[in-house]
């Protein structure tokens, strides 16, 4: 693959996102620490083993809630949750693609299968930046500057956050207007966090994070297109997410009605920018359940809407070993884990 334009001579390493302008706290030096770490090819395995622990933990720690909605469903019911769950993972796959090429490093896609699927592993992680570190890391062997990998899984998220909010403003208070409860400030926020996808806003953002941590000014502007393309990539993402859990919920009970399907997507979509927010929490583990059981209590009882959460969860995090597999098998192929990445060419 060549060298995009741009790119630095330097292995740079990315920003959390985390820290705002002039913070030189000690999160704003957490991700250049692991990066420098991530070189050693035992610190890069010992991080895979880590983080392929804690998502299966998780997955055994539910198996009998999984088990047993599982003897629930339709052998065909079983196998749309699983194909729709892949559908999602993969439309985020698209949208933090679109914005990679938007800031100049066009993947094919087994390239970005390697290094989405591997970085996926960092959300099971604690702290909220280790998707970031291992995508940086990862992207570098296939000639991918580490800041502008850090700036386009910056980019990525604000999208996935700001088409999230804007999917669950919609559709909830389609529903009914006490759906929300108490996050029905999001019906206002939606608004604000969209704004923030306009190109000259982001721009400024993503390069203000990047010169807190120290790693320089945004080498190529987002775009209207590439945005555009992004947005489009996340917002089918949410629709195909709450479809799943639609289809869930119907086999637990939940008429399935245009009104119940604009409640399970809005909710998820809320619940996933909740969890997002809890930094703290794997994944948003545990956040995004509590949301979503709430929003689902009034058209489904409780143990039942809590299952489907859980079903939901568990297929996701699934999909996302899965994907991480594929990962690790094409960049093992490549010849890109376990060997220091190499020097960037300017």
């Amino acid at each position: 693959m060549t060298v995009p334009p741009g790119a630095t001579a330097r292995p740079d390493a990315p920003s959390s996102g985390g820290p705002g302008p002039g913070d030189d706290g000690a999160r704003g030096r957490l991700v250049p620490a692991a990066l420098a770490l991530l070189r050693s090819p035992w610190v890069r395995w010992g991080f895979l083993t880590v983080a392929l622990g804690l998502a299966l933990w998780y997955v055994l720690g539910n198996r009998e809630a999984l088990l047993r909605a599982a003897a629930g469903l339709s052998a065909a019911e079983v196998t749309l949750v699983v194909v729709l769950g892949v559908l999602y993972v993969w439309c985020t796959l698209l949208a933090w693609r679109a914005v990679l090429a938007d800031l100049g490093s066009s993947l094919p896609l087994r390239a970005a299968v390697a290094v989405f699927g591997i970085s996926q592993l960092g959300k099971y992680v604690p702290g909220g930046v280790w998707n970031v570190v291992a995508a940086a890391e990862v992207g570098a062997g296939h000639r991918v500057p580490r800041s502008r990998s850090a700036a386009a899984m910056l980019v990525a998220v604000a999208v996935s956050v700001a088409s999230g909010a804007a999917v669950g403003a919609v559709a909830l208070p389609f529903v009914s207007a006490g759906a929300l409860g108490a996050w029905s400030w999001v019906v206002w926020a939606a608004p604000v966090v969209v704004l923030v996808l306009a190109p000259p806003v982001l721009n400024r953002l993503v390069g203000l994070a990047l010169r807190a941590a120290r790693r320089g000014a945004l080498e190529h502007p987002t775009t209207w297109g590439g945005l555009g393309r992004a947005a489009a990539w996340s917002v089918a993402g949410w629709l195909v997410a709450g479809l799943q859990l639609w289809v869930l919920c119907g086999a637990l009970g939940l008429p399935l009605t245009p009104r119940t399907f604009a409640l399970a997507t809005g909710g998820w979509a809320l619940a996933w920018t909740a969890g997002f927010l809890f930094v703290v929490a794997p994944a948003g583990a545990g956040v995004r359940e509590l949301v979503l059981a709430a929003v689902l209590a009034g058209a489904l009882p409780g143990p039942a809407a809590g299952l489907a959460v859980l079903v939901s969860r568990v297929v996701l995090t699934l999909v996302d070993l899965a994907f991480a597999g594929a990962g690790l098998l094409l960049a093992r192929s490549a010849g890109r884990i376990g060997a220091g990445s190499p020097p960037l060419r300017p």
